[in-house]
């Protein structure tokens, strides 16, 4: 039988009390609200569903940090592709959208932060996303702490495009270059378990040496792409 030292077993009874990352379908994965400029034609939001689910009865929501007022609403209809990522871009003024890979172009505008993104079926909220900095009074609409709200001509992009922890601000990052209809899919579960981190502190313990593995802290911090 392993003895794991009293600072280990510590590690191992906190580790236990870690909630898993919850994966599920749909959400948003992608935002993009800001571009350099004009946003006409190239604001875009990128859902992850399954793939050949209907979207029809869905909608788009934009609540406004400042009073909570709604809009703009976007209805949205069509299926999501093979990939499971459904774009839905914004139509310019001269009728087209400058946005790759859309599957659905419509008419709209979502502000910059501090505000939120709700996607809806009917009253049932499917999943929302806040960025920005809320002060007191002010409306946050999404899950959890708000993420950031990135520079002009950055997104917001889910780390993992089909894992939510109900928390926007570790689930999104700012990404420097836009990118709709690409995505990271996470390794099924991620992060590892805490079954699986118990199993490699045995092993470590076991072998009678511990060590932080570089690897680790750079998997947890790599790029969304």
């Amino acid at each position: 039988m392993i003895s794991l030292p009293p600072r280990c077993l510590a590690a191992v009874a906190w580790l236990t009390l870690l909630p898993l990352p919850a994966t599920a379908v749909p959400l948003l994965s992608e935002v993009f609200y800001d571009a350099v400029g004009s946003d006409n034609g190239l604001s875009f939001v990128e859902i992850h569903g399954t793939p050949g689910a209907s979207v029809a009865g869905w909608t788009l929501e934009g609540v406004n940090g400042a009073d909570g007022s709604i809009g703009p609403v976007v209805a949205l209809d069509g299926v999501v592709p093979a990939d499971g990522l459904f774009v839905v871009a914004d139509e310019s003024t001269v009728g087209a959208t400058l946005v790759p890979n859309a599957d659905l172009v419509r008419n709209f505008d979502f502000q910059n932060g501090p505000d939120s993104i709700v996607l809806r079926s009917g009253d049932l909220v499917l999943d929302a996303v806040g960025y920005g900095v809320f002060q007191p009074g002010e409306v946050f609409a999404g899950e959890g702490a708000p993420a950031e709200d990135g520079a002009v001509g950055t997104s917001l992009a889910r780390r993992f495009a089909n894992v939510d922890t109900g928390n926007n601000a570790a689930d999104f990052s700012v990404l420097a270059i836009p990118t709709p209809g690409v995505a990271d899919f996470a390794p099924v579960p991620e992060p590892a378990t805490a079954g699986l981190l118990l199993g490699g502190l045995a092993g470590l313990a076991a072998a009678g040496r511990w060590r932080r593995d570089p690897s680790a802290a750079a998997f947890a911090d790599r790029e969304r792409r």
